[in-house]
């Protein structure tokens, strides 16, 4: 299973990102510790593993600690070693939900042909409440996930819209 892993990190002088390698990596805390070595000094560190087109995984650490994680779908587990080690020990149903909170539509900007990628029936896992702060509501986290249409790569795209920081990662994906 193909993936991509962009570390988003924030420091004192705004955003940077660096693609981050997993392979060999035990469980998920090790992976923690990449992503901690990738800045240690930034007060922020996201990261994005996108497996091929389908699964979406987002971990966060504030200032080095308190992991959070945040999978589009459980199956991901199932589907590989990676999965298993990023979002195997998650607990099934989302976290950080708020019943009052509106789902908002997911903006597309892409080809009307493309397949579809995420799974409306997929079975979102972790916390996806973990960019609320960011400007990222859970269920706006959700809805993107869920979108048909919407590839990992999109939902990537579209929360480092928000957060300032789509061109760091895409020239990632250029290289």
């Amino acid at each position: 299973m193909s993936y991509f892993a962009a570390a988003v990190l924030r420091e004192k002088g705004g955003w940077t990102a660096a693609e981050l390698n997993l392979r060999g990596t035990a469980d998920v805390d090790e992976v923690a510790d990449r992503l901690r070595d990738a800045a240690p000094d930034a007060d922020l560190s996201l990261l994005f593993v996108e497996a091929d087109d389908t699964y979406l995984v987002i971990l966060r650490l504030d200032e080095g600690e308190d992991l959070r994680v945040f999978g589009s779908d459980s199956a991901y587990a199932e589907e590989s070693r990676l999965g298993a080690l990023l979002v195997g020990d998650l607990k099934t149903s989302v976290t950080g939900l708020d019943d009052t909170e509106e789902a908002r539509p997911a903006a597309t900007g892409g080809d009307d042909t493309e397949q579809p990628a995420v799974d409306p029936e997929a079975d979102p896992v972790g916390e996806a409440d973990l960019l609320t702060d960011l400007g990222i509501p859970a269920q706006r986290l959700l809805s993107l996930c869920a979108h048909e249409g919407m590839m990992p790569a999109d939902v990537t795209a579209e929360i480092c819209q928000v957060l300032g920081c789509v061109d760091e990662v895409e020239e990632l994906r250029e290289v």
